[in-house]
């Protein structure tokens, strides 16, 4: 993955990230956060994957049922946020992709290899976010430092 820093302004900065063929989105995105020193971000892409697995949570279950995609498929929408959970970067993000029958599927983004690119706008966000664990879900939910 490749990272440039194409604005910053008020102590806000806004990153244009290249992932390549095989690049794992999570990890990257993760990498670039704690390399980045970001505790609060909003993100959109477009692009493609060889695989994907989407989620879909459960809430009786308090998890995700996995849908995994082992097939080409375009990024159609790609969005979401990384905020501090426990004082680490955590990346929650939801995704629709299409398939070459033109059916789109979307969940909670779990895992996804990049072919051949994947291109994201992430843009550092204030006030500052951290994630706290809802007891009601067992989910890592946002609460805004306010």
């Amino acid at each position: 993955m490749q990272a440039k820093l194409i604005s910053e302004a008020h102590g806000d900065r806004t990153f244009v990230l290249v992932f390549e063929t095989d690049d794992e989105v999570l990890e990257g995105l993760l990498e670039h956060a704690r390399t980045e020193r970001l505790s609060s971000a909003t993100f959109t892409g477009i692009g493609a994957f060889r695989s994907v697995t989407l989620g879909y949570f459960e809430l009786d279950r308090r998890d995700y049922l996995r849908i995994p995609l082992e097939e080409q498929v375009e990024v159609l929408s790609l969005t979401g946020n990384i905020a501090l959970a426990d004082g680490e970067p955590k990346v929650h993000a939801h995704v629709v992709v299409g398939r070459k029958d033109g059916t789109a599927h979307g969940g909670h983004l779990l895992d996804a290899r990049v072919r051949p690119t994947l291109e994201l706008v992430l843009v550092e966000a204030e006030p500052h976010l951290r994630r706290v664990v809802d007891p009601n879900t067992g989910l890592p939910l946002i609460r805004p430092d306010l």
